[in-house]
């Protein structure tokens, strides 16, 4: 039996480095609660947040997270600052010390996000390992069919017939 989805959207799961993580913005919507507010459980609960759970994204990063209209520009109203992204962990600790029930029943539905994603990377892989042994076996193939080939050519192209001699005076004979 389906789980019914919730009436919100899954946030989009992105990939920083090398980790898939949920955007602050996205996982505060999510849960119902504004983003700062978010932000500030979380500094007043760092300990719960180590890195591997949440982090903010350095200007260097690649980031295509944010939404033009929710980012001032570094001219008007200041400084950017920089998202916190969380993962699945981070994602689950985050409901934790926000202890709304909205909370609770969001993180169960973005963990169950994170495990179909999982899920369907492994297919994926799966899928690569496959076309890459069937890749090889169509290589290997190849040189047995190059070297058949090579050995009938001479059969194909049969050698020229020898030159008749004609009778009589010919220029060609002696």
């Amino acid at each position: 039996m389906a789980k019914k989805a919730p009436d919100s959207v899954l946030p989009k799961i992105d990939a920083v480095r090398r980790k898939k993580v949920v955007l602050d913005a996205d996982l505060a919507r999510l849960y119902g609660v504004p983003t700062n507010r978010l932000n500030e459980a979380v500094r007043r609960n760092a300990a719960r947040f180590p890195e591997d759970f949440s982090f903010i994204v350095t200007r260097d990063e690649p980031l295509n997270l944010r939404s033009q209209f929710a980012t001032p520009s570094s001219g008007h109203g200041g400084g950017r600052i920089m998202p916190r992204v969380f993962t699945e962990h981070g994602a689950l600790m985050a409901a934790n010390v926000l202890r709304s029930e909205r909370a609770v029943q969001m993180s169960l539905y973005l963990i169950r996000a994170f495990v179909v994603l999982r899920e369907q990377l492994v297919a994926n892989l799966s899928t690569l390992r496959r076309l890459s042994e069937i890749d090889k076996k169509l290589l290997e193939d190849e040189a047995v069919l190059r070297e058949v080939l090579e050995r009938l050519q001479p059969l194909l192209n049969p050698p020229p017939a020898p030159k008749k001699l004609l009778i009589g005076f010919h220029p060609g004979n002696r």
